[in-house]
């Protein structure tokens, strides 16, 4: 099997086991669709730790507006009366008026955050140095683990315009957000290597680019159509280029020392003296005096 590195602006994302028999269209789906499976468990997470501060997402129409506004227009949070959760609440307003305040106890609360915890684990970058592949599954276990936490707090379930809710649903709307232009489309995805895109064509598999080594390791970029080719891989890591520089000033300082030192000290050295042998040869090494003084 071949070990992807899936790279996305330079970036690591994750590892990925395929084989080179693989057709191009069908690892770009697959790759795709566990690049945006973490950002959408990325999204949730981001969610789920607000509704453990602040409760569940207030309706639009009463969204952002103050208690005045709300009063002055006669609204009214329906779902927010409905959606309690486990074990009650306390009130911690939400300093941005999205979310109705009603705060999970601190055992519910350890729930939810737990659950967001165990979820990032499973889809962390670092899993890349710890030479562990992602696959589809590994998402859906995450999203099983937050939609389980999430139907213990509130069992009767989020009011349908919460975005954790409808991120569960997949009919999550990204329109005008930040995270839309994050997302990639599994069906215009382009996959590059050494510089060159691999083509989506039918007959088109990945050892026609990567060669015929299966027992290998390979660096995959994924890029939006139009974004075009990807820079290509530095000739050295940043670690290694830090490690190189700090090797010549280590080397230029010994330099600049030995240019400085102008000690003779080393002349009284046994080494250095000429007539060390021949004092040697009369015995003469190690002989230590001291004045003779006559007795009176």
């Amino acid at each position: 099997m071949v070990i992807v590195h899936v790279k996305h602006k330079d970036e690591s994302q994750f590892l990925y086991e395929t084989a080179l028999s693989t057709p191009v269209d069908d690892l770009a789906q697959k790759i795709t669709a566990i690049y945006n499976g973490r950002l959408k468990i990325n999204r949730i997470c981001v969610e789920i730790e607000e509704l453990a501060k602040h409760g569940t997402l207030l309706p639009p129409e009463i969204m952002g507006l103050t208690e005045e506004q709300v009063d002055e227009l006669k609204l009214k949070d329906d779902w927010g009366e409905k959606c309690i959760p486990s074990g009650g609440f306390t009130i911690n307003k939400d300093p941005i008026g999205r979310r109705n305040g009603k705060q999970p106890r601190k055992e519910m609360q350890d729930v939810l955050n737990n659950a967001v915890k165990q979820a990032k684990d499973l889809i962390n970058k670092n899993l890349v140095l710890q030479e562990k592949c992602l696959t589809f599954k590994i998402i859906q276990e995450a999203l099983n683990i937050l939609r389980g936490a999430v139907t213990i707090v509130y069992p009767m379930k989020l009011p349908p315009h919460d975005i954790i809710r409808m991120e569960f649903e997949n009919i999550e709307d990204l329109t005008g957000t930040q995270a839309s232009l994050d997302v990639i489309d599994p069906a215009t995805a382009q996959l590059w290597f050494c510089g060159k895109e691999l083509y989506r064509n039918e007959g088109q598999t990945l050892g026609s680019y990567a060669g015929k080594f299966e027992n290998s390791k390979i660096i995959l970029k994924l890029s939006k159509r139009g974004d075009g080719a990807p820079s290509r891989e530095p000739i050295m890591s940043e670690e290694q280029r830090k490690q190189l520089m700090l090797h010549a000033y280590r080397k230029q300082e010994e330099l600049k020392k030995l240019d400085q030192d102008d000690d003779d000290n080393y002349l009284n050295s046994d080494w250095a003296d000429g007539s060390n042998l021949k004092k040697s040869f009369h015995g003469l090494n190690n002989i230590s005096w001291k004045p003779f003084s006559k007795s009176k």
